[in-house]
């Protein structure tokens, strides 16, 4: 009898989840599904350092124990001094034009805004404070980190928009970000990534030379990665509105080794300032990518470490 081996997870289909119309729904669809499957993930560690609890031992005191997230993971936890330790956190959001391309039903700006909704929903939860900045040429709307009654729903809220921006001046916007926060705190960047590395690079690195923990989600179509765009047709930019012909066939050479080359050095700016850097693409599942984002590693690490320590 040939042995039988456990099938690998499967995540949630990002067809059947972005069709639900309500994106706080999404959120907690996402959301509840990681927590009730927590206790069977690989990650199983990361509750201890990235929320910062420890598993209960007999003797501690059950004042401190969260009833919640045992309700919700059947494993006990302590949460270690929650008045000291609330993470602060930004999302910001790219709302540009092209970030409403999308090959599969559905689009770039989708996918982001409800990957943002998730992971703030999830750190919600957590009672950590959380704030939203949306940008495309500039930051067009901002509500800072905040933990209250309502909070959550009004980034929802704000997320749920559809996109108004048109060019993207990351550079730009980055460097409003850094204005407008002036306490150190854990950035989420969501965007495509796919202006010039030279127009935000000097930018970012204000973000992480004022000690902020940066982490970058790079949200790209299957389509941008491999050409595969079907027939020759005529394409428009959705950022300049010029019209192009193009042949995938003919054109797919010389678009991948430009691409490749500009992942490449996107990368390097990356790693060169200690930037954790994700690359999802829209067909991937939004839980698999929510539970790459919670992993705790390197700077974020060393920032939950401190934090502790306070």
């Amino acid at each position: 009898m040939t042995p039988t081996s456990t099938p690998p997870p499967r995540g949630i289909d990002p067809q059947a989840l972005l069709a639900i119309r309500d994106l706080e729904l999404r959120a907690r669809v996402v959301v509840e599904g990681l927590w009730s499957g927590l206790h069977r993930s690989p990650y199983s560690g990361f509750s201890v350092e990235f929320t910062e609890y420890r598993q209960y031992s007999p003797g501690d005191d059950l004042r401190h124990l969260d009833w919640k997230v045992a309700a919700r993971t059947d494993r006990e936890f302590i949460k270690k001094y929650e008045e000291e330790t609330n993470l602060r956190c930004l999302f910001l959001v790219d709302t540009s034009r092209s970030m409403l391309f999308g090959s599969r039903g559905w689009t770039k700006a989708d996918y982001a805004r409800t990957l943002a909704a998730t992971f703030a929903l999830f750190l919600h939860q957590q009672r950590d404070v959380i704030g939203l900045a949306m940008f495309a040429d500039e930051i067009t709307d901002y509500i800072p980190p905040r933990f209250r009654p309502g909070h959550f729903r009004r980034l929802v809220a704000a997320l749920d928009r559809e996109p108004s921006g048109r060019d993207t001046r990351l550079g730009h916007a980055l460097e409003q970000a850094a204005l407008l926060t002036r306490k150190r705190s854990l950035i989420f960047i969501l965007s495509d990534f796919l202006s010039p590395v030279a127009e935000w690079e000097a930018a970012l690195g204000h973000l992480t030379a004022a000690r902020h923990d940066v982490r970058v989600v790079q949200v790209l179509d299957p389509a941008e990665r491999t050409l595969e765009f079907g027939t020759a047709a005529n394409w428009e930019d959705m950022e300049t509105g010029r019209q192009l012909y193009v042949d995938p066939q003919q054109a797919r050479a010389g678009y991948l080794e430009k691409f490749n080359a500009h992942q490449t050095e996107v990368a390097a700016a990356f790693d060169q300032r200690g930037v954790a850097h994700q690359v999802v693409t829209t067909d991937q599942p939004l839980d698999f990518a929510l539970l790459e984002l919670i992993q705790p590693r390197g700077a974020a690490r060393r920032f939950a470490t401190r934090r502790i320590q306070r």
